[in-house]
């Protein structure tokens, strides 16, 4: 084959190994995700807390009252 006429052949002769091997961006990626991964954990758990649910329902509640007169 001359020339990878289908998605599916472009896709199999990539050279996908040079590209990871010898871009910044593959090892800046797995970096940032293993730092941040961590810090958005803390902070999903400090939103989904039971103390902060109950603190932002009662500010959508007289948010509600406010406008209900």
């Amino acid at each position: 084959m001359k020339f990878p006429y289908t998605f599916s052949a472009k896709v199999a002769q990539f050279p996908f190994r040079y590209y990871i091997q010898n871009q910044w961006i593959w090892r800046y990626y797995l970096i940032a995700c293993g730092v941040c991964l961590p810090v958005f954990y803390k902070i999903s758990k400090l939103s989904n807390s039971p103390e902060n649910k109950a603190k932002w329902a009662e500010s959508k509640r007289k948010e509600a009252a406010e406008h209900h007169h």
